[in-house]
């Protein structure tokens, strides 16, 4: 008798009368008259199927289709008190690891039902405050953010608002459960041990920039912390600083080549900057690892096709948005999550890394 009537259904709401009616005001009470079921069931059906059953299910699924029904996401957000939407703030959205973690979140958000919106705040605590001030205006149900480093405001306005948020390619003991990442100062530790394992004590640095980001900060105090442990440190003269830019890297290389004695290793860090060293120093004749080793941190694509392929700190970027979204979910849903808080980053030796040349 259901089918019938299901059958039924889809041709009385097929009709041309029902189709000259659709581009007039459809609502719940229209959804529900079609489909021969109260507005409760068509709400139960559309946010929380599970407890309809299949043939109530198929016959409200007709009905909203054949009406042309988009449920008001304004109206369910007053009465659930969620939007189903989730803001994210990333300070960059074109480098490798973010633009995989940011992939990766929203596929875990779409999975639950929730809707990403992103903004970008150039390594800017100003603009990041205010994308947050925004998106909280917007009604977002939480928001992940990169870094524990942020404006002074932040943290106590997202604090009064009861706002779920966690902090993500960073990871703190001493803030276990809001932040989800690599320890950084732990990966370059672990980098700078291989190299001096190797046998180098003349370390140079092309770091990125520290401004407005603590992950930076936190893998120069790794390189810094593993070489004073056996007694060795970074020349002022072999230290260089840059941004986001392969030209950047080829420009530092260039300077850190020009002092005596030159480095016979290079730190470099970011992905960019240890591409552009590579293609600086293979442009000048340079042999690695020869006469002199290149290592990175992240690891994009081209490190592994270029002539001479990059060691590297790889970074799980996917692992972590998934991780950071899972997370975020739980705490919205009053759920238990028993993932890794701390994403373990990974040595990749290549080609362009080895011991210190014979002198």
């Amino acid at each position: 008798m259901a089918r019938v009537k299901t059958a039924a259904t889809a041709e009385a709401v097929a009709t041309p009368e029902a189709a000259a009616e659709a581009p007039r005001s459809v609502g719940l009470r229209e959804v529900a008259r079609a489909a021969g079921v109260s507005t409760a069931t068509v709400s139960r059906a559309i946010n929380n199927p599970d407890v309809v059953s299949a043939d109530l299910r198929e016959r409200i699924a007709i009905a909203v289709e054949q009406l042309g029904w988009v449920p008001d996401g304004a109206a369910r957000a007053l009465s659930t008190r969620r939007s189903q939407t989730i803001g994210a703030v990333f300070p960059a959205l074109s480098v490798g690891d973010f633009a995989h973690a940011t992939q990766a979140i929203q596929s875990e958000l779409s999975r639950a039902g929730y809707t990403l919106l992103l903004a970008c705040s150039d390594y800017d605590p100003e603009l990041e405050i205010r994308q947050v001030r925004k998106f909280v205006e917007r009604g977002v149900d939480g928001l992940i953010l990169v870094g524990q480093a942020h404006h002074p405001e932040l943290l106590p306005f997202l604090t009064r608002r009861g706002m779920p948020f966690v902090n993500t390619f960073v990871y703190d003991p001493q803030t276990h459960g809001t932040c989800v990442g690599p320890d950084n100062r732990k990966a370059l530790m672990m980098m700078t041990d291989h190299l001096a394992d190797l046998g180098h004590v003349r370390f140079g640095v092309i770091a990125q920039s520290t401004r407005n980001n603590d992950r930076a900060s936190a893998r120069l105090d790794g390189i810094r912390d593993a070489l004073a442990q056996r007694g060795l440190a970074v020349r002022p003269q072999h230290f260089a600083m840059g941004e986001w830019s392969i030209a950047d890297g080829r420009k530092l290389l260039r300077q850190l080549l020009e002092t005596q004695p030159i480095p016979t290793a290079i730190i470099c860090g970011n992905a960019h900057l240890a591409v552009g060293a590579v293609l600086e120093a293979l442009a000048l004749g340079i042999r690695l690892p020869d006469d002199l080793s290149i290592v990175g941190y992240d690891d994009i694509e081209i490190m592994s096709h270029l002539p001479v392929p990059v060691t590297t700190v790889r970074v799980p970027g996917a692992e972590i948005g998934q991780v950071a979204a899972q997370v975020l979910i739980a705490r919205l849903e009053g759920l238990d999550c028993s993932a890794s808080f701390e994403a373990e980053a990974e040595l990749v030796i290549r080609a362009s890394s080895g011991p210190p040349p014979q002198i």
